[in-house]
């Protein structure tokens, strides 16, 4: 059984700046998932563009628009709104990032993966 929860200091989370990855076994081998500081606030996602099932950093770590008002997908340019993962512009207009809730206390960002486990094995067959 995997951790259900994934915990940051909150001052490793900058804002605007670098997220933070972090592995989703859940999700497969090579799933991973990331954390960003936007307007104060930490927003956490699975890391995949929805346009195609890729990366959105080529550099880890590195998801925001140069001028850091969005969530760029380094491969295809698609632009996602911070707060909601709701694509805005390029490839994936209308489509959104896969979102993780997130809560911020006692100076640590947590990773709340119980809603994506669930999600999961809803979608798995009964045996």
């Amino acid at each position: 059984m995997h951790d259900q929860t994934i915990v940051f200091k909150s001052s490793d989370l900058q804002e605007q700046s670098l997220g933070l990855r972090f592995d989703l076994p859940q999700l497969g081998e090579h799933a991973t998932g990331f954390v960003i500081r936007f307007e104060t606030k930490p927003y956490a996602y699975v890391n995949q563009c929805a346009h195609m099932p890729v990366e959105l950093d080529w550099n880890e770590g590195k998801f925001f628009t140069v001028d850091k008002t969005f969530i760029i997908c380094a491969t295809h340019g698609a632009q996602y709104a911070p707060e909601t993962g709701r694509c805005i512009a390029g490839p994936c207009k209308g489509k959104q990032l896969q979102p993780l809730a997130v809560t911020e206390k006692n100076n640590k960002v947590t990773i709340h993966l119980d809603s994506l486990v669930d999600a999961l094995k809803k979608q798995s067959p009964k045996t």
